[in-house]
């Protein structure tokens, strides 16, 4: 390098006065020494870039955990896993001798005790089941016997001998967003207890057509035949749902699950315990959502509510007045919007209780009241 640097010297003019050819020679010989310095001492650069990357703070982008572990083992002991068992029996022709032959027909399923000796389960798992039988956490088997059961919300709470419980923390539904991390503990067709994880991808799912009853949390958590009537957690261990159904086109799994809200659950358990049924009232109507079509047909510009399409006879609506044609716009001051308000608002009213209807008869408004009855299974 020295050498370079004298030859390169010595063909430069000794005079002071510089020409412009010779401010350009001067330009290209300092690049060519930059260039040099870089190739043959690249270290000095090189710690200097590692010095100041070296100072620069990490910033963390994720604040999700890296293991679940803790929350599953909170909620985890309270999950069982139920075999309900239907005993029937045909008659079949052998050599020429009609036999009766027993058959057993078994549902797997999963359930979540809610206090000690009783189960949480969805009604569809034990409905019309001869036996059942319940697997704790730890292996144990008990039976369990049907206390009560809903098939509105598609709940039913079962009594097993068994005391031996930890409190399964209940969350708090007004903090559940669209978004947060959920598992899904239960029994996927009868091979044990699984966990699986997703996200809220929904709330307030009504319209589902799974039960009379709908509000679901809407979930990817993978949930398939086996699941049902087990927990949904966040990501505390806390219980937000249970595990009821999936939507599917071929029977398995497909990112979308839906779950009760616990809320909800745990006032049919309430009532359950308390009546053997959850006691809700009943108006005795029947209507459809208003539409563009409907409006014009009633010669109405704009309205929103229900229209009677019939009235059961002597029902507390055909007491109050009511009858198909009327259009219900308001329960107890409250706007209607669809069929889905007044079937939630009626059944949140005990039967006694007495509600103020307005609507539209004939393209005039009207206001009458009505008294509750107690809604028999299966009605409106």
């Amino acid at each position: 390098m020295p050498r370079l640097l004298n030859r390169l010297l010595k063909i430069l003019p000794n005079s002071t006065h510089f020409h412009l050819p010779f401010v350009v020679l001067w330009s290209v010989i300092g690049l060519i020494l930059g260039g040099l310095l870089l190739a043959l001492w690249p270290e000095s650069t090189q710690n200097g870039d590692d010095k100041t990357t070296s100072q620069m703070p990490t910033q963390a982008f994720s604040s999700a955990p890296a293991s679940y572990a803790n929350a599953v083992s909170r909620a985890a002991t309270a999950v069982v896993s139920i075999r309900a068992s239907q005993y029937t029996s045909a008659l079949t022709l052998r050599d020429s001798i009609a036999i009766n032959t027993p058959r057993q027909h078994t549902r797997q399923g999963s359930g979540v005790i809610i206090e000690p000796g009783r189960v949480l389960t969805n009604y569809h798992v034990v409905s019309q089941a001869s036996e059942i039988l319940v697997t704790l956490n730890d292996g144990h088997q008990v039976k369990g016997e049907i206390l009560g059961t809903d098939p509105d919300t598609d709940l039913a709470v079962l009594s097993i001998r068994h005391e031996n419980h930890i409190p399964l923390a209940i969350a708090n539904m007004r903090h559940v967003r669209v978004g947060d991390v959920v598992l899904a503990i239960g029994n996927p067709y009868g091979i044990g207890q699984t966990v699986t994880q997703g996200i809220i991808s929904a709330t307030g799912r009504d319209r589902v057509g799974l039960s009379t009853y709908e509000n679901f949390i809407q979930t990817d958590a993978a949930i398939n035949p086996g699941n049902s009537g087990g927990a949904l957690i966040n990501a505390k261990g806390e219980i937000i749902g249970i595990n009821s159904a999936i939507f599917s086109q071929s029977g398995s799994y497909q990112g979308i699950s839906f779950a009760i809200p616990i809320d909800m659950a745990l006032d049919v358990v309430k009532q359950v315990l308390a009546h053997g049924s959850v006691i809700r009232g009943w108006l005795g109507v029947e209507g459809v959502d208003l539409n563009p079509l409907w409006l014009e047909r009633l010669g109405l510009q704009d309205a929103q509510g229900v229209l009677i399409t019939d009235v059961f006879k002597n029902g507390p609506a055909d007491m109050a007045g009511l009858a198909a044609g009327d259009i219900i716009t308001r329960i107890n001051q409250t706007n209607i919007r669809d069929t889905r308000d007044v079937l939630n608002m009626i059944a949140s009213g005990r039967p006694g209780a007495i509600i103020e209807i307005s609507g539209i008869r004939k393209q005039q408004s009207f206001t009458t009241r009505a008294t509750l009855a107690q809604r028999p299974l299966e009605s409106h």
